[in-house]
């Protein structure tokens, strides 16, 4: 799977996912969603989640990452986050907290893949998955469960489960991926350009956060 993906010289993919989440009172309450992806290795990307609740694309140019809300019309952008899309969603979350769905998909079949800390493997079983031959198999890694379902004919991943074991709810994150690695792309999907009345806003790292709450709090 992961040679397969790292092969891709490019892919569109459409995720549709469900996320649980644990109410005070231990209710889970599951909410939709769709993810979707346009990604031209090793430096282009375009991201866009949607649900009823939140609508925000995510544009990577190989220089400028920019996050924008189109219904609240803001947008932030920060520069020089990494040569490769790894890199990129790497620092991302490390720097300003911002955490890219499906982020393994850019780290399965490299040295960043968590291959070191499973704990437990099990191949399920084949299967079929919208009309596709699958391979299913069970990961079990601290404080997570996962599951994925390969397709056995292009070796790409068509499903993933998540179970957060941090949680005594255990939450479960579901995720159905539909895959479009033919189609041409137009280099300006990955440049992001201020509609009219969009209003930059600064992204602030994390640490600057912190230090801007720190002096807040201060007396």
């Amino acid at each position: 799977m992961g040679k397969a993906l790292r092969a891709l010289p490019r892919f569109s993919l459409t995720s549709d996912a469900t996320t649980e989440i644990v109410l005070d009172s231990g209710e889970k309450i599951a909410l939709d969603g769709q993810v979707s992806y346009k990604v031209q290795p090793p430096q282009r990307m375009f991201v866009e989640l949607k649900s009823d609740r939140k609508l925000r694309q995510l544009f990577y140019d190989g220089t400028t990452l920019t996050i924008y809300a189109p219904r609240l019309k803001y947008y932030a952008s920060a520069e020089n986050l990494g040569k490769t899309l790894g890199e990129l969603v790497t620092t991302a979350a490390q720097d300003y907290g911002i955490e890219f769905p499906l982020a393994d998909l850019f780290f399965w079949g490299t040295e960043r893949a968590p291959g070191d800390q499973l704990t437990s493997a099990i191949y399920v079983g084949a299967g079929t998955l919208d009309g596709e031959r699958i391979d299913q198999y069970a990961f079990r890694q601290p404080g997570v469960d996962w599951q994925v379902w390969i397709a056995q004919k292009t070796s790409l991943p068509q499903k993933l489960v998540i179970t957060s074991l941090d949680d005594p709810a255990m939450p479960q994150y579901v995720a159905r991926l539909h895959w479009d690695t033919t189609s041409a792309m137009d280099a300006k999907a990955f440049t992001f350009v201020p509609s009219e009345g969009a209003t930059r806003i600064r992204l602030l790292p994390i640490e600057a956060v912190a230090v801007e709450a720190d002096e807040e709090e201060s007396p």
